[in-house]
């Protein structure tokens, strides 16, 4: 469902939200962009907060860009609660204390997650060639138990999901391998040749297939501009 990631007339139904997803494309192809929009429809659809993790000289650098029909005092902004950490050590801390918080956010989104991951420093933790790897497997371990165990307390009384957003050279994501044995939605990005990028639902063997849809949009005047969904 690809309208979760733009602004639209209809509401996100956040039960159809699979508890992990990744969303991966190009460099500056508006990832951070579709990722604020995901928060502020899903902020829309619920009362409780959202947590949007980033790197704060990235964030402040380079800020993600509303749809034009997002009003910046809009109170579902201020259920939007920014994290910012600077390596995974950060993202491991906050989701080991997970269990502890009295209540859970509607969702917690990850910018640009494989750039918390040094290859030199992971190397040299694990004293291995691919410790960068064993970092991030690790650390999606992390995180799906402690989004298990928040689903798990609230059961009937809502759900908590998690978005993480990695970029990718060429047509797939490098670590695909590793995420598709944590994550059954994957949304990818391209470039379509003319300035606007392809957004597109991939699914993973043994997921549960929605149906197929792509959306066309462009990062145009400082907006977010879904141009328009296309039905395969």
């Amino acid at each position: 469902m690809v309208e979760r990631f733009f602004s639209t007339s209809q509401p996100v139904d956040l039960s159809s939200i699979q508890s992990l997803t990744l969303l991966s494309g190009p460099p500056c192809c508006g990832k951070s962009s579709l990722l604020f929009q995901f928060a502020i429809n899903c902020a829309l659809g619920s009362d409780r907060d959202v947590v949007f993790i980033c790197s704060k000289r990235k964030f402040e650098n380079k800020p993600p860009f509303l749809s034009q029909n997002v009003d910046p005092s809009s109170d579902a902004l201020q259920q939007i609660q920014m994290k910012y950490v600077e390596d995974d050590e950060g993202i491991k801390k906050y989701f080991a204390a997970f269990h502890l918080h009295e209540s859970f956010p509607v969702a917690v989104i990850i910018d640009d997650f494989g750039d918390f991951f040094s290859e030199r420093i992971c190397q040299q933790r694990y004293a291995n060639a691919r410790g960068r790897d064993i970092a991030m497997v690790r650390t999606l371990a992390l995180c799906q138990d402690a989004i298990a165990h928040a689903n798990g307390r609230m059961q009937t009384t809502g759900t908590c999901a998690l978005l993480l957003a990695d970029t990718h050279q060429g047509d797939t994501p490098r670590l695909l391998f590793i995420y598709k044995r944590w994550i059954k939605c994957i949304f990818t990005i391209r470039g379509d040749g003319s300035g606007s990028y392809m957004l597109k639902a991939n699914s993973v063997p043994g997921s549960s297939k929605e149906k197929a849809t792509i959306a066309r949009y462009s990062i145009a005047l400082q907006y977010l501009m879904l141009e328009e969904i296309i039905e395969e």
